[in-house]
């Protein structure tokens, strides 16, 4: 998000990487196979046998805690005859369908529905009703099919093709060191929201890549932030940190709140406003006493789930009479306006006489989803530009 400014229009990508199914298919390919992505907080899954599953860009994954301790993951199919093994515990059922047994038993064990094949937390085949091991059959033949499962900063990252998995940190780069003092993995998740939005996952990087919109579409947000206005956004140091209003140091409507800031922060940190894109599906919005986390679920070249963590200091949440809807509410009218505005670019990229947009000088750090793109699909240039 610190791109050097350049004084020309440049092109942005083509409107068809927005809508054609097709580019879609690509970037789940070459990407959302490709690299790590988030699923979830790791306090979602606390206790050796908790567990929970994810879609994950098409791919149907199982998270469950071992009794080690360890989170591993592993596609969430039976190695017998294909069946699913876990619904996810708030999907709903089909009306009228026969409600099955759960699947991960008390014990920690993944049990198939269908014929009861048993699997450990480690994603061995440990039984097989009216099989007997020989020569003919060996249960070490029938692991679960294993995805990668890493955690940096309290997040869980899966990437569904392991034989291929990069290290994290490797993807990660600067990121950790730069948020180092935000001590992230200690933060617990004090309030969720959920939203669906009607565009396409590049639409909403790109949207909270920059600041030229802030004027037109957050005038609560600028009202706090007025740097977030001034020349259309230009000239930010988000590695140091946007400075709020006079009196004002914190994400919430009157600038202020009763929470204590992180107590690693720097000067900067305790009065400045940071974000980072955790390519390819993290926002971190991260103020002095919260970070509100946007994982991002591509569901297709015009959907996106969002699911939005506002993180908090453990004793905070705690502490009696605790009560997030100072930053939560005011996070939700910024994010009810960015989605709007997202969902009205979608729109306008069906356009027929549209091709591509173009990036305005202070929209450059934008100009690192293109070259993030070029560098993982097999694209041309002129595709790319």
């Amino acid at each position: 998000m610190n791109a050097p400014v350049n004084s020309a229009m440049q092109p942005s990508l083509p409107s068809s990487a927005y809508t054609d199914p097709a580019h879609f298919a690509l970037e789940r390919a070459q990407i959302f196979t490709a690299e790590w992505m988030v699923a979830c907080r790791a306090e979602e899954i606390p206790r050796p046998g908790d567990w929970r599953v994810f879609d994950i860009a098409g791919d149907d994954v199982l998270v469950i805690r071992g009794k080690d301790g360890t989170l591993r993951a592993f596609f969430n199919v039976c190695r017998h005859r294909g069946a699913r093994l876990c619904a996810a515990v708030d999907e709903p059922a089909k009306p009228g369908r026969a409600a099955l047994p759960q699947s991960v038993l008390a014990n920690g064990f993944v049990r198939c529905p269908y014929h009861a094949w048993l699997y450990d937390t480690e994603g061995r085949l440990i039984g097989a009703p009216f099989l007997a091991e020989g020569a003919d059959f060996r249960r070490a033949d029938f692991s679960l099919y294993p995805v990668s499962c890493a955690e940096w900063g309290g997040f869980v990252f899966l990437h569904t093709t392991p034989e291929h998995a990069g290290s994290l940190p490797d993807q990660l780069g600067p990121i950790p060191a730069r948020l180092a003092n935000y001590r992230l993995a200690d933060l617990r998740i004090g309030h969720r929201t959920h939203y669906t939005v009607d565009a396409n996952w590049k639409i909403l990087c790109e949207n909270y890549n920059e600041c030229y919109h802030c004027g037109p579409v957050h005038p609560e947000l600028c009202a706090l932030v007025p740097a977030f206005r001034t020349a259309g956004g230009s000239g930010l140091e988000w590695e140091r940190g946007i400075p709020h209003r006079e009196g004002a140091y914190t994400f919430t409507w009157s600038g202020t709140t009763a929470r204590a800031p992180f107590p690693d922060l720097n000067e900067d940190e305790r009065t400045r406003h940071k974000g980072e894109l955790v390519y390819p599906n993290l926002f971190l919005s991260l103020a002095c006493d919260h970070v509100a986390a946007y994982i991002l679920r591509p569901r297709g070249p015009a959907h996106t789930d969002v699911e939005c963590l506002f993180l908090f200091a453990a004793d905070e949440i705690a502490r009696p009479g605790f009560d997030h809807a100072d930053t939560t509410s005011f996070w939700d009218v910024v994010n009810q306006q960015d989605w709007a505005i997202c969902e009205r670019v979608q729109c306008g990229m069906n356009a027929r006489p549209h091709r591509q947009g173009f990036y305005a000088p202070m929209e450059d750090a934008n100009l690192d989803m293109r070259r993030y793109l070029r560098e993982r699909l097999s694209m041309s240039r002129s595709q790319a530009n």
